[in-house]
């Protein structure tokens, strides 16, 4: 079946960027595939930004936009549906993906492997199958937070990436911290497929072990604890859920970084990790999104 697109227009790449967001990690099912792009110059500047949505399933325009406007908490802008030859509309979106410069990392396509240079902070991930490519908010965040704390020259030992996606956060990490044990675990099994991939493609594969499994409680993972760094990039209700599991997993004085909240959502995230013992260190927002940096007492 050729999917379905649908189109929607905003002025900045701050709006672009959160609905995006809401799009790829809020809304369910999400889309099979997403684009965003900046707008042709004219006259007068740029004509702002386009996003596209891929459906296998047909979508109505009015119903996701009021689905947006409810997980967001604001107004949606206008979709409408554009017809669409029957090509691999999936291959054609990820050539459309620019790379992402996030402090020192690079994240880049294949497609831009010969335009990008390339070394230890070059990291190849493709757009598909698994959440993760820094074009999200939530990501971006998370790659910001790394190459923050990889240059205070921590030395990590034992790190957990909690519901790792495309294994991009796992793959930094090990770039970061060369002499780290690397976990990572996904409830989802075709992400832990992709991010094993991943991960051998940008030859830190041997170093990363990625398991399918309920997170934390997770056999593998309850072994390998305690932790002295631990990533969840996942939602704020999870997050909360999870907080006693995730305090018992993490190492006394351990660096927790948390994202996938909604800004407007924070606060009770924060007040769950306080109530565990941890200490808040930052709260970063980017796009509509925050990243907490927090440390466990002790």
């Amino acid at each position: 079946m050729t999917p379905q697109k649908l189109i929607t227009e905003v002025e900045t790449r701050g709006q672009a960027m959160q609905i995006a967001s809401a799009l790829q990690d809020l809304l369910e099912p999400p889309p099979d595939a997403l684009t965003v792009f900046e707008g042709k110059a004219g006259a007068n500047g740029p004509t702002g930004w386009r996003i596209e949505a891929y459906f296998s399933d047909r979508r109505e325009p009015r119903e996701l936009e009021a689905e947006l406007s409810d997980l967001l908490g604001l107004p949606s802008p206008a979709f409408h549906v554009d017809e669409i030859p029957d090509l691999n509309w999936v291959a054609l979106s990820q050539a459309s993906l620019p790379p992402v410069q996030a402090h020192k990392f690079t994240v880049h396509g294949g497609h831009d492997r010969d335009r990008v240079p390339q070394g230890p902070h070059a990291i190849l991930i493709e757009a598909g199958e698994a959440f993760g490519t820094a074009h999200h908010a939530t990501t971006y965040g998370c790659l910001m937070g790394i190459a923050r704390l990889s240059e205070r020259r921590r030395p990590f030992r034992r790190i957990l990436d909690l519901g790792c996606g495309s294994g991009i956060l796992a793959i930094a990490a090990a770039r970061s911290w060369p002499h780290a044990t690397i976990h990572g675990v996904d409830i989802d099994a075709q992400s832990v497929v992709v991010a094993r991939e991943n991960a051998a493609v940008n030859r830190v594969g041997s170093r990363i072990d990625f398991v399918c499994g309920p997170g934390v409680s997770s056999p593998s993972i309850r072994a390998a604890a305690p932790f002295d760094f631990i990533i969840a990039n996942i939602l704020a209700g999870p997050l909360i859920t999870l907080s006693p599991d995730i305090r018992r997993a993490a190492a006394p004085g351990a660096v927790l970084m948390l994202s996938g909240i909604l800004n407007r959502e924070a606060a009770r995230v924060i007040a769950a990790y306080l109530a565990q013992g941890f200490a808040l260190l930052h709260h970063r927002r980017y796009e509509g999104w925050s990243t907490l940096m927090l440390a466990k007492r002790g």
